[in-house]
């Protein structure tokens, strides 16, 4: 198949990138590994983790990723719609700190001029909505940042939901009719599992949706295995099914988006340098990967008889402080297994003493962990709470040889120079400690956290940073990769400085700015 753009990832990055495109008026092919996602599939996840989790090499067709490397847990989601399918549909801007940041100054672009424009473009198509109800896990919420002085920094998110009338379907309220129908939310705490009823806006209900109407073409069920420039000009990918990892597939695209997501492009981009496909990409490939400085911690209430499952999974937040953002999570019906995830909470930086105070703990009271694994209703009491702070942290991707059999070599994280990412964040064991207090619940954290040091993130950024040139970034201001012409990256691998909150509409915003940079078809 031959097309002007091949777009590999149907995420934030690869649907704008589709859309954009096809109404430029190239032909565009979207090459998506995962599946659709329906309301049957996420009926499935309820009951089968087989049907909930992405791992072909065990037979599992879910949508939902967890990896675990040395330094970092990545989540993450699969499908038609990439993580939009498992987000939870918060839709901030990004505060100052993000435009002051160093590594914007050596580009020549004002970032914070150039993407406002595009950050309005993003939140009327993602049907930016602030949550119009509160429940009674955002007054717990709102108890706890005023236990911590800092009421007046609480407040309801925005996010990418159609609220309408709860359980009633409309037609299209969002693109004059263009768009699909649509379920106002009916408050089931299921976002970041698949939202069964169709109100949650992920990219299958906007811009992917559209991008098909305009006559882009998707392809499901395709790995992108490498990319190759070929001779006469333009590039050959070699994809395949992961399910089924038979036939290999070859497309041939006068132009490359490569959209897969932080691990997906740093995964098929070092790839292609170590076999001699794309030789002469930079040597900051695979470094400056941030987690969007971030902790996990829980909360687990002591009353079976709690619910706190009305409403969104994400619905407030407040600042600890300046630097120091915190919103809540409900859980739905198939986050049972994360239970085991978690254990006794301990502080301290240092990771040896940590984890030695966990296995104490764990020790001198063990009725507290067994009540965390043996709570009824485990996902209607529990709380989890995102903390994302401005302070930057580092991290370096490689390809090299794994030290497990049967010691293949493939992704491989290394500590960077700088600040390590973190696994222990004080202000997120605070506010654990406080929001327990207020449902007298017991405080907890992640165990690869507390006892491996493994710093835990759903928001991972970097790896292939703009820079003016190939010694200082991987791609240019326009997201063309330094020295393969016609190749860009177009996800949170391209974002060069650290957010602070959730990245999903910087992400959507810098694709829209990336894409008004190319110009018409007619036009060349």
């Amino acid at each position: 198949m031959t097309v002007d753009f091949l777009v590999i990832g149907s995420g934030f990055g690869g649907s704008v990138s589709a859309l954009r495109l096809a109404q430029k008026g190239y032909s565009v092919a979207v090459l998506e590994q995962g599946s659709s996602l329906t309301p049957e599939r996420i009926a499935q996840a309820d009951r089968s983790l087989k049907h909930l989790i992405w791992e072909p090499a065990l037979g599992a067709d879910g949508y939902f990723t967890q990896e675990i490397f040395r330094h970092v847990g990545v989540i993450g989601g699969v499908g038609v719609g990439g993580g939009s399918l498992v987000f939870a549909g918060v839709l901030l801007r990004p505060k100052d700190a993000f435009y002051e940041d160093p590594a914007w100054d050596s580009l020549g672009v004002d970032m914070r001029a150039e993407l406002a424009p595009h950050f309005a473009t993003a939140e009327r198509m993602l049907g930016r909505h602030v949550v119009p109800r509160l429940g009674r896990q955002d007054e717990l919420l709102r108890q706890t940042a005023a236990s911590l002085g800092q009421e007046a920094t609480f407040g309801p998110v925005p996010l990418a939901v159609y609220f309408g009338e709860p359980g009633v379907t409309a037609p299209d309220p969002f693109f004059d009719g263009r768009g699909p129908d649509r379920t106002g939310c009916q408050s089931c705490a299921r976002c970041t599992t698949g939202c069964p009823h169709g109100a949650k806006n992920s990219l299958d209900q906007n811009y992917l949706w559209l991008a098909q109407a305009q006559g882009a073409t998707l392809h499901e069920r395709r790995k992108a295995q490498s990319i190759r420039p070929l001779p006469g000009g333009g590039f050959e990918v070699l994809a395949r099914d992961p399910l089924q990892k038979r036939t290999t597939e070859r497309f041939e695209a006068t132009r490359v988006v490569l959209s897969a997501g932080v691990l997906g492009t740093l995964r098929l981009l070092l790839a292609c340098r170590e076999q001699g496909a794309l030789p002469d990409l930079s040597s900051r490939l695979g470094q400056a990967v941030r987690t969007n400085s971030e902790s996990l911690v829980g909360i687990v209430a002591r009353d079976a008889s709690l619910d706190l499952t009305d409403g969104p999974t994400i619905s407030s937040d407040f600042y600890a402080n300046d630097h120091t953002h915190i919103t809540q999570n409900r859980f739905s019906p198939a986050h049972g297994f994360v239970k085991w995830q978690m254990g006794p909470m301990a502080d301290g930086a240092h990771r040896l003493v940590r984890a030695l105070k966990v296995l104490a703990l764990l020790v001198l009271r063990p009725l507290t962990t067994l009540r965390i694994y043996t709570a009824r209703n485990w996902t209607k009491r529990s709380t989890l709470l995102t903390v994302m702070q401005h302070l930057d942290n580092q991290i370096t991707f490689a390809w090299a040889r794994s030290w497990l059999p049967p010691f293949r070599r493939g992704l491989r994280t290394r500590v960077a120079a700088g600040q390590r990412a973190p696994a222990y964040i004080p202000e997120a064991n605070a506010a654990a400690r406080a929001f327990a207090r207020q449902v007298d619940g017991i405080p907890v954290n992640l165990t690869p956290e507390s006892v491996a040091g493994v710093s835990a993130t759903a928001h991972i950024l970097g790896g292939c940073a703009m820079g003016p040139s190939a010694e200082q970034g991987v791609v240019g201001p326009d997201h063309q990769v330094h020295g393969v012409a016609g190749l860009y990256v177009v996800d949170a691998s391209a974002i060069p400085a650290n957010l602070g909150v959730n990245p999903s509409l910087t992400i959507t915003a810098m694709a829209e700015r990336c894409m008004s940079l190319i110009p018409d078809a007619d036009s060349q």
